[in-house]
C-alpha cells in the first residue's frame, strides 16, 4: 500500500473553484466513507481548510487510485470531474509525505508560516479516526505531520516570516496603518464560533476593540465565547453573544465584522451591507460604478458659433437634448442637413482661421483640395459627417472612506462580493487576500524549515519502511520459538529423569543460540529494509524461511489493533 493525495488549492485553482468545491462537514465524512470503500483505497482522511481541499488516502494501485480520488472529489463537492480535473494536483508517496509536512508547517499556506493549519489537521485526524476511515500509515503520517509542525514552529523563526490569516486580513483591513491604533475603540461583530472566528475575536480584542459581539446559530457556543473572551482577555473590551437573527441590527452598530460560518449560502447580501451602512450614516449608499462625484463636470459647449465668420449657424441647428452639450467642431450634430457648397465654406474658414495653428498642423493646398472634395462627397452621400471629437477627460472617482469593515474567511464566501464596490465598505476576502499574499515577503527561516521537512521526510520513509518488515521479524522470531519449545518437548520425552534445574539450563542454552543466530540478520533486515528500494527484504525473509503469511498478517492484525486503542484516546 502507498499514500497518495489528491487536491487543490489556492496554488492550483481560482478562488471561484475554491468556493464551489467546498466540502461541508456532513460531504467530508460522506466523502471518506466512500473513498474506503472503493477498491484502491484501504484509508481516507480529508483536509479541508479554506484555502485547500484533499484526500489523503492509502492505495494498492495508483492509476486506479488517482481516478477513484479525483472522481469522488468531483462527486462530492458538486464541481464536475472535467472541469475540476485542470485544477488538482496529485502527490505520491515520499512527494506526498513532504508535501504534507510542507503543508503542517505552514509553508503550503496562503500566508507562510502560519499555525493554525496545525489545529486543522488535528481536527481532520480525529474525524477520520471518528469515522474509522484512518488506518496505520494515515495516523502515523498525520501524528508525524502534527509534531513537524510544532517543531519548525519552536526551532525555527517562521512565525516571523507569516501570520495568522486572520492577522493577515486585520492588516489589509487597516490598508497599511497599525492594526492596534486602527482597531483601538471599534465595535466588532463576529460571526460564527468556530475556530477561526474564536481566532478572530481574541486577535480583535487583544487589539484593543471597545467591543465584542459574538453571533452565532447555536447561542451557547456563543456565550461560552464570549465568556472566555471575557476571562482570558484583560484590558476594558466587554464581550456578549447574540443570535444569528440579530447580526441585522447588530450589523448597523459594528465598525468591523468577521465572518467565517459553515454557511452554504451568503450569511451577508450586499443589500443587507447597504442597509447597515445607510443606517449608519443615514445617508444612501450607492455602488461606485453608478455614483455621481461632485468634480464631474457636464462637458462645455461647442464654440463654434461663437467664432467670428464662421459660415455655420449653429444656433439654428436642432440638436437633441443630449447632444446640445459636448459636440465638437465636427460633431454629427452640428453639420447634419448642412449642403455640401456650405461645408466647403467651413472647411475653407478653418484652413485660413487656423484652427489648429501649432507648427508643422498646416497641410498643403493640394492636400486640403482633396479633403474638401471627399468630405463633401460623403456629406452629399449619406447627409452628414462622421464624429471626430476627441475623448473628454473622465475624472477619477474618489472612494469616500469606509466606515463598515468586513473581513471574510469562509469558503464558500458568507459575504457577497458585490459588497466591494459598495461606497463607504471595505472587504477583504479569501480572493484578495490570495492576491495580497503573492507578493508578501519570505523570512530567511524558511530555508531552515525546509530543511527540517527533508529530515523528517526521510525519517518517516524509513520508519515506514522498517515498519514494514516489522511483522515478518516478529513471525521469523515466533517461528523460532516454536522450534525451541518444540525441541524441549521430545527432550523431556528422552530424558523423563532430568530435572527442573538441568532442564532450565538446556532450555535457556538453546534461546541464546536461537538468538544469537537470529540477531545479525534481523537488524541488518531492518537496516536494508529502512532504506529505499528495502521493501523487497521482507519477500526474500520469508522466502528464505519459508515463512506462513497468514502468521506474519496475523502480527499485523494485532499490532493494528493495539494501535487502534492508542488511538481512541485521541491525537496528540
Amino acid at each position: 500500500m502507498s499514500l497518495l493525495v489528491v487536491g487543490l488549492s489556492h496554488r492550483s485553482a481560482p478562488v471561484s473553484v475554491l468556493e464551489r468545491a467546498s466540502l461541508s462537514t456532513d460531504a467530508q465524512s460522506k466523502l471518506l466513507q466512500d473513498t474506503v470503500a472503493a477498491e484502491p483505497a484501504a484509508e481516507a482522511a480529508v483536509l479541508a481548510t479554506c484555502n485547500r481541499i484533499e484526500l489523503y488516502a492509502d492505495v494498492d494501485k495508483f492509476h486506479a487510485g488517482v481516478a477513484e480520488l479525483s472522481t469522488l472529489l468531483a462527486q462530492h463537492s458538486g464541481v464536475g470531474l472535467d472541469e475540476l480535473t485542470p485544477y488538482l494536483y496529485v502527490h505520491y508517496e515520499d512527494r506526498a509525505v513532504h508535501h504534507f509536512f510542507s503543508v503542517a508547517c505552514g509553508l503550503d499556506s496562503m500566508v507562510v508560516g502560519e499555525g493554525q493549519v496545525l489545529g486543522q489537521i488535528k481536527d481532520a485526524l480525529a474525524r477520520a479516526q471518528e469515522l474509522h476511515t484512518a488506518g496505520r500509515l494515515l495516523n502515523d503520517l498525520f501524528q508525524q505531520a502534527l509534531r513537524v509542525g510544532k517543531r519548525a514552529h519552536s526551532e525555527t523563526g517562521i512565525d516571523r516570516a507569516g501570520q495568522s490569516l486572520v492577522t493577515f486580513g486585520l492588516e489589509q483591513l487597516a490598508a497599511g496603518a497599525d492594526v492596534t491604533a486602527w482597531a483601538r475603540g471599534k465595535k466588532a461583530l463576529v460571526i460564527g464560533a468556530g475556530s477561526m472566528s474564536s481566532l478572530a475575536a481574541a486577535t480583535l480584542a487583544r487589539a484593543g476593540v471597545a467591543e465584542v459581539v459574538v453571533a452565532n446559530r447555536t447561542l451557547d457556543r456563543a456565550e461560552r465565547l464570549a465568556q472566555i473572551l471575557t476571562e482570558a482577555v484583560s484590558g476594558d473590551v466587554s464581550a456578549r453573544a447574540v443570535p444569528m437573527e440579530s447580526v441585522p441590527a447588530e450589523l448597523t452598530r459594528a465598525d468591523v465584522a468577521v465572518s467565517c460560518t459553515g454557511a452554504t449560502g451568503l450569511v451577508l447580501t450586499a443589500e443587507a451591507v447597504a442597509t447597515a451602512v445607510e443606517d449608519r450614516t443615514g445617508a444612501p449608499v450607492v455602488f461606485d460604478e453608478e455614483a455621481a462625484p461632485a468634480d464631474i463636470r457636464p462637458l462645455p459647449p461647442t464654440s463654434v458659433g461663437a467664432d467670428d465668420n464662421c459660415p455655420l449657424d449653429l444656433a439654428a441647428v436642432q440638436q437633441p437634448a443630449a447632444q446640445r452639450s459636448g459636440f465638437s467642431v465636427l460633431g454629427e450634430a452640428a453639420v447634419a442637413g448642412m449642403d455640401a457648397a456650405t461645408l466647403e465654406q467651413h472647411a475653407a474658414w478653418v484652413d485660413n482661421a487656423g484652427v489648429d495653428r501649432r507648427p508643422g498642423a498646416r497641410r498643403s493646398p493640394e492636400a486640403d483640395a482633396e479633403l474638401i472634395t471627399a468630405l463633401a462627397a460623403l456629406a452629399a452621400t449619406v447627409g452628414r459627417i462622421p464624429e471626430r471629437r476627441r475623448p473628454e477627460p473622465v475624472a477619477t472617482l474618489v472612494r469616500p472612506q469606509p466606515v463598515l469593515f468586513l473581513l471574510d474567511l469562509a469558503m464558500p464566501r458568507d459575504v457577497d462580493a458585490a459588497a466591494h464596490r459598495l461606497a463607504g465598505v471595505r472587504l477583504v476576502d479569501i480572493e484578495s487576500l490570495a492576491e495580497a499574499s503573492a507578493d508578501a515577503p519570505m523570512a530567511a527561516d524558511v530555508d531552515q524549515v525546509r530543511r527540517i521537512v527533508a529530515d523528517e521526510v526521510a525519517a518517516f520513509g524509513a520508519a515506514q519502511r522498517a515498519a514494514h518488515i516489522t511483522p515478518t521479524v516478529v513471525a521469523l522470531r515466533t517461528m523460532a520459538a516454536d522450534v525451541v519449545a518444540t525441541e524441549i518437548a521430545r527432550l523431556d520425552g528422552r530424558l523423563p529423569g532430568l530435572d527442573d534445574k538441568h532442564r532450565a539450563e538446556i532450555t535457556q542454552t538453546v534461546k541464546r543460540v536461537v538468538d544469537k543466530l537470529l540477531h545479525a540478520p534481523t537488524v541488518r533486515v531492518k537496516q536494508l529494509a529502512a532504506e529505499p528500494g528495502g521493501a523487497g527484504y521482507a519477500d526474500a525473509l520469508r522466502t528464505l524461511f519459508d515463512l506462513d503469511p497468514e502468521t506474519v498478517a496475523a502480527v499485523s492484525r494485532a499490532e493494528e489493533s493495539t494501535e487502534k486503542n492508542a488511538e481512541n484516546r485521541g491525537p496528540a
